[in-house]
């Protein structure tokens, strides 16, 4: 087997996904875009739902499973009348209800979604890539098997009503939610049909944030390259929460044998206490992530290639 080349790209971005395209096939599109094959994702989007998508190239997707990316924020379509297999609009119809009245008016809609805010427990759609026993979930619903899917504790942090739009019996509320990692959306959407005695599914869903990453530091996928990657990377340290210390280019071969680091060498350093995640920057890259033990840095993490896009 041939040894894997070390990665002469390694950097985090934040790629604004098109509609009608996997999670894995971005990634596949960054692969090509950049001539590098260690490439991943974190946060899978479906291929109704476009927006923000953290990306990692090189050594930076080991911090994919470190990052932060707890909040999501989203603009989604809900559209009230049916459900579907999938709760989203790619479904086939599974139940149709009357859309009351009520649904149309706008003071309603801000209690119901009001009402929304705070903790839940939340059935996942049967169309998810939750493993059952070794298989994913949306498999074993594609194959006509019954799935039962254990509710899950999720947070709704906010939920208003953008616009209310009308077609003869057909409506759909426009909101801006913002929820903790592991919401579905598309379940949202189906228990508030049945909170407000009618069906709904997902019609459209775009993310606008992932943690602290906004669709407004996101690439277009047909804009991508190298070039392009670099000038939009984000900044690991302050993706992952670290507190920076800056060390000289003669610290690096003790970074790389993971040997403890004293803080009276380092050029700079923020106010680090114990416990704090730390993150060894050496020639404006990322080197290394520890953690302060007995007045030195330990790291847990090495970077042999460094990590891009750090701004101190």
């Amino acid at each position: 087997m041939a040894k894997r080349r070390p990665s002469d790209i390694n950097l985090l971005i934040g790629i604004d996904k098109p509609t009608g395209c996997t999670s894995h096939d971005i990634v596949a599109r960054v692969r090509r875009a950049v001539g590098e094959r260690r490439v991943g994702h974190a946060g899978t989007l479906d291929p109704l739902a476009s927006g923000v998508m953290v990306v990692g190239i090189g050594q930076a997707t080991r911090l994919l499973g470190m990052a932060t990316l707890d909040a999501k924020s989203y603009l989604a379509q809900i559209d009230f009348g049916y459900e579907t297999t999938t709760d989203d609009a790619e479904g086939e119809r599974t139940r149709t209800a009357r859309v009351p009245a009520a649904l149309h008016d706008e003071t309603y809609a801000r209690t119901v979604l009001s009402a929304m805010v705070g903790e839940h427990d939340q059935v996942p759609p049967a169309y998810s890539a939750i493993s059952v026993d070794g298989v994913r979930s949306y498999a074993r619903a594609r194959r006509g098997e019954a799935v039962e899917l254990e509710a899950r504790r999720i947070t709704v942090r906010s939920a208003y009503l953008i616009s209310i739009t009308a077609d003869d019996d057909a409506v759909s509320w426009t909101v801006s939610c913002t929820v903790s990692k592991g919401t579905y959306i598309r379940a949202l959407a189906r228990d508030l049909g049945r909170a407000v005695e009618s069906a709904a599914h997902l019609g459209a869903l775009r993310r606008t944030s992932s943690g602290a990453v906004g669709i407004g530091s996101c690439i277009d996928i047909e804009e991508l390259d190298r070039d392009t990657a670099r000038a939009h990377a984000l900044d690991p340290v302050a993706l992952l929460g670290l507190c920076p210390v800056v060390f000289d280019a003669a610290s690096l071969p003790d970074v790389l044998c993971g040997k403890r680091l004293s803080l009276s060498s380092s050029l700079t350093a923020c106010e680090v206490s114990a416990g704090a995640r730390i993150g060894v920057i050496i020639s404006g890259e990322l080197r290394a992530i520890g953690a302060l033990r007995d007045g030195r840095i330990a790291p847990s993490d090495v970077f042999p290639q460094g990590i891009e896009g750090v701004r101190l």
